[in-house]
């Protein structure tokens, strides 16, 4: 069986910039100082109003392929990971294929998937590598979650940020792609959603209740159930690790760095506390970008690498979770 290695990686951020202190113009009775210190954010990248996920996937693999001089027709597979799709049909990967100059023989799709979406794209990158079906597989993410926000929202308005990340899986490359552990419980789907636009309520109903810690929910708009989510993520990341570790044969001792998805500070220091996890190799850094939803994973390898935090013969683990519910997670061996 082929190995899969991630051989290069960049990412693309919008140019408009949303501050704490232009929300607290827009929310006065808010302190933004005591959110920033909970959240982890200072400022966020906005899209702009006429830019989709594909326009920043492409602008993504765009760089990617000019930080890294990779030719378009050197890749042979596209995977896009987004929830917010240029269009219902086609794939918006199919669109990008077109868009970046990428050889005709090239097989593209789209997949639907949130905070774990990084790890999951990996997962499949390295399945079709393994299985012989690609050499040089483009795996792209890209959300534009604040579109989906509420004007009123001012708690996730805090969190979220939109960007993109484009990554090469290949068959040589700077990190070799390990083993995984993936699960999903689906009986939490209420926990995160959009209720309306897609096929089971397409037309906006303007209903909104508010839930018992006060936040309202307006199925037209994205709705998190915060304590819930939080709630899961304890729960399932403590054994994910465990089984992560089991599946690469490796200690904890042994793992040099964690790369996790960047929820938002509260979530990461209560995650890296509960599973005792050093603080000198627990990545925690939202603080100009905000949490990205499926790009933050690869937006954190390539700061770390581009710093030096991550280097040769480092065994790093990655971890997504969120949406879905869902989590998945794996070793990367520099």
């Amino acid at each position: 069986m082929k190995k899969a290695y991630i051989k290069a990686i960049s990412y693309y951020l919008p140019k408009r910039v949303l501050s704490n202190e232009e929300l607290l113009t827009l929310f006065p009775e808010w302190n933004s100082d005591k959110v920033a210190e909970k959240v982890g954010v200072q400022s966020r990248h906005l899209a702009a109003e006429g830019e989709t996920p594909g326009d920043m996937a492409e602008k993504a693999a765009r760089q990617l392929f000019y930080e890294h001089k990779i030719k378009p027709e050197e890749i042979d597979f596209v995977l896009l990971c987004t929830q917010s799709p240029d269009y219902f049909l086609p794939s918006t990967a199919c669109i990008l294929q077109d868009k970046l100059g990428l050889p005709t023989r090239c097989g593209a799709f789209d997949f639907n998937l949130g905070c774990s979406g990084c790890v999951y794209g990996l997962a499949v990158a390295k399945g079709l590598i393994s299985a012989g079906i690609a050499r040089n597989v483009l795996l792209l993410t890209a959300e534009t979650y604040t579109k989906y926000l509420h004007p009123d929202d001012k708690s996730n308005r805090s969190i979220f940020g939109d960007g993109a990340a484009a990554c090469l899986v290949s068959t040589s490359g700077v990190a070799e792609i390990g083993e995984f552990a993936l699960g999903t419980d689906g009986s939490g789907a209420d926990h995160l959603i959009i209720k309306t636009g897609a096929a089971r309520s397409k037309r906006a109903s303007g209903f909104a209740d508010t839930d018992d810690d006060g936040h309202t929910r307006h199925d037209d708009y994205l709705y998190m159930n915060g304590t819930a989510i939080f709630n899961f993520t304890l729960e399932a990341v403590p054994s994910m690790i465990q089984d992560i570790l089991k599946g690469n044969n490796l200690e904890q001792s042994q793992i040099d760095y964690y790369v996790f998805h960047q929820a938002n500070k509260f979530m990461l220091t209560t995650i890296r506390k509960v599973c005792r996890l050093p603080k000198d190799k627990f990545y925690n850094n939202l603080q100009t970008t905000g949490n990205t939803v499926s790009s933050t994973i690869m937006i954190a390898l390539k700061d770390c690498l581009d710093s030096h935090t991550i280097s040769q013969g480092m065994h790093v683990m990655i971890a997504g979770f969120g949406v879905g519910l869902s989590y998945g997670g794996c070793i990367l061996k520099f």
